[in-house]
């Protein structure tokens, strides 16, 4: 499953990031790393972005970034 798939409220905890280089550096620089939980938070009223909470800060992802990063419900 993927953090896109999340319903707002569900947690879940991330297992893998096959996002390229670039922006996975960036994500993990910000707290995004395999066994961290996440929750969605939110959704923007067209789908895009997300809102989601990790290591107790918001943080916004685009929808394209979320689908791939793969979770397991918690």
């Amino acid at each position: 499953m993927s953090l896109n798939d999340l319903k707002p409220g569900q947690k879940a905890v991330i297992s893998e990031m096959l996002l390229g280089q670039n922006v996975k550096k960036k994500l993990m620089e910000m707290g995004l790393t395999c066994g961290a939980e996440v929750s969605l938070k939110q959704r923007a009223p067209l789908g895009d972005p997300l809102w989601v909470e990790v290591r107790g800060y918001g943080l916004i992802l685009r929808r394209e970034e979320a689908q791939k990063i793969s979770v397991v419900l918690s």
